[in-house]
């Protein structure tokens, strides 16, 4: 892939518009889109940040007092202003891929990266992270057993999705990072 050698931003041939990060909670996906952005020179967007600053509350907070459904429709609000920009590396929430009109609109606007590891890790790196408990609601009964269930319910439609699938459970993030930029290379 060429590389401005001033600035060290690697460049695409390919038009790939935006480059979507989705997968669970403790994925890498927010660490990953930084250092993703930083290599291509691109935007970087937390869209879960984006959304909680947008709303003065936590996502845990916009849960209690609008339900799931109130918060998914700030969620699909943000997904379709972000798919109107390009150049964008974007840490998307896991459960975006919950609404098909999300899904559609994620194939449509760029190249979707499925970051995964398994349960017990994504137990461990959430334990690591107190902010995560504070700020995300629980899904289902808490604790391992939650993230499996979602897991469960969720893999089917991260897998659908995806152009590619980069496990992030034994590599650090700038390798996860540098394995999809060689990806988006190739492909281009």
């Amino acid at each position: 892939m060429p590389q401005d050698p001033m600035t060290g931003i690697h460049t695409l041939n390919a038009n790939i518009g935006n480059v979507f990060l989705i997968g669970y909670r403790a994925t890498g996906k927010t660490t990953v889109a930084r250092i993703l952005a930083e290599l291509l020179g691109w935007t970087c967007v937390d869209a879960d940040q984006v959304l909680e600053e947008r709303h003065g509350r936590t996502i845990r907070r916009i849960f209690a007092e609008e339900g799931e459904a109130g918060f998914r429709d700030k969620e699909a609000a943000l997904l379709e202003e972000f798919c109107n920009n390009e150049r964008q590396v974007i840490a998307t929430g896991g459960g975006i891929v919950l609404r098909e009109s999300n899904r559609k609109r994620l194939q449509g606007a760029g190249w979707v990266v499925w970051l995964t590891a398994d349960a017990q890790t994504l137990w461990q790196r959430l334990q690591g992270d107190p902010t995560s408990m504070e700020r995300r609601p629980p899904l289902t009964v808490g604790g391992l057993a939650e993230i499996e269930e979602v897991l469960r319910l969720r893999e089917p439609l991260y897998q659908s999705l995806a152009r590619w699938t980069v496990e992030t459970a034994e590599r650090p993030p700038h390798a996860v990072a540098n394995a999809i930029l060689d990806r988006l290379s190739s492909s281009g």
